[in-house]
């Protein structure tokens, strides 16, 4: 049943059942529909982040951790002091880490799968194009608009889509990187992972792994990319049952 929390900042789709709580936060683009069959017939809540789905945008350009303080108060109205899973795809990984960092005592456990959990230290640069025109501007040689159109043309697919604050906000999490959150998460950390993905590499994940203080399972799916939880669901539902073994 999808009901709205925090007054009606936020959307879920709940299923009934036995603790623990499993709460499914969906990749950049998508919605609860995306997870819901993987945490379907457990007690669940599968999120539509603010900005997708049927939650509205945020009013100003979020961050991570200000997605993860909306989903604390999320699951507070849903099942206090109730034990918590958090399994977040890409995106919604991002507000994962987030909230196990800043909440332990609210989260007890956690999957994560195609997380961009750490920034590359010699990413490539943005086409020249485009660099000879953000400089043109920054000089006032080029007018707002026509860096705009720059933007719309060089930016990713993800980026071009993106609408108002929804384009702000992609912006500032695209620039996040995790090592501080990581190294502070206590509750067991199951990762699941394409070995295809190229969004965030397999490597990003085994590098994330060294940071965690408990891995829990580290699965990967050697004929799945980035969406693991479509192309190889047995070893995401998998992944899930053993942080909730972990646990009780």
């Amino acid at each position: 049943m999808l009901r709205a929390y925090v007054n009606g900042t936020i959307f879920a789709e709940e299923s009934a059942g036995s603790p623990p709580l499993v709460v499914a936060l969906h990749g950049w683009g998508r919605s609860r529909a995306d997870l819901l069959p993987l945490v379907q017939g457990r007690y669940s809540i599968a999120v539509d982040l603010p900005g997708f789905g049927s939650s509205p945008p945020p009013s100003t350009a979020w961050g991570s951790a200000e997605y993860a303080s909306a989903l604390e108060a999320t699951i507070g109205e849903i099942a206090p002091g109730c034990a918590v899973i958090v399994v977040g795809h890409s995106f919604g990984g991002r507000v994962a880490v987030q909230l196990a960092a800043a909440r332990p005592d609210l989260v007890n456990g956690l999957v994560l799968s195609g997380v961009p959990l750490l920034r590359a230290s010699s990413g490539a640069k943005a086409p020249i194009g485009y660099r000879v025109i953000r400089r043109a501007r920054s000089w006032r040689l080029v007018s707002q608009s026509r860096l705009d159109q720059a933007r719309n043309r060089f930016g990713s697919a993800d980026y071009r889509a993106a609408q108002g604050v929804m384009r702000d906000v992609l912006v500032r999490v695209v620039n996040e990187s995790y090592e501080s959150q990581l190294r502070s998460i206590e509750c067991p950390v199951g990762f699941c992972w394409g070995a295809l993905d190229t969004a965030a590499p397999l490597s990003v994940a085994e590098d994330a792994s060294k940071l965690v203080r408990r891995i829990e399972v580290f699965k990967v799916s050697e004929r799945s990319g980035h969406d693991v939880h479509r192309q190889d669901p047995d070893l995401f539902r998998g992944t899930i049952d053993t942080i909730v073994r972990a646990i009780s």
